[in-house]
């Protein structure tokens, strides 16, 4: 999907075959959201809240987006998710902050976590 924040796709080979064996949803939390492709790239803050490189506050956008993509891992039976790694939504392991890769999640990631859905980052797979 052309979803990542410089309007193209980071597509992951090893996800990709997911779908050789297993129904597989592809969603953009960010889009979800409301945000536009491409858009500012952003970072999670220690606070919980998400900026954009451009100073804006786009934290609503990020929460509405892991809700609906909560929602959907929940209409659908998902019982995991498959994230790209290093994302402010997405991350499982590691995100930004301040321009620093640091252990944390993002947005979606911990949303889908709380929610009982196992994450993974397609890293890992």
């Amino acid at each position: 999907m052309r979803c990542n924040h410089r309007g193209g796709a980071s597509p992951s080979p090893k996800a990709i075959r997911l779908a050789d064996e297993h129904r597989v949803i592809a969603v953009c939390p960010e889009t979800v959201g409301g945000l536009p492709t491409p858009r500012p790239a952003a970072e999670r803050r220690p606070d919980g809240r998400v900026v954009a490189e451009d100073g804006s506050d786009v934290t609503a956008p990020y929460g509405r987006g892991a809700a609906g993509t909560v929602e959907l891992a929940r209409a659908s039976g998902a019982r995991q998710a498959v994230l790209k790694a290093r994302s402010p939504s997405c991350g499982c392991h590691q995100v930004y902050v301040d321009g620093l890769l640091v252990d944390g999640e993002g947005v979606a990631a911990q949303a889908l976590r709380e929610a009982g859905i196992e994450v993974r980052s397609e890293e890992d797979l």
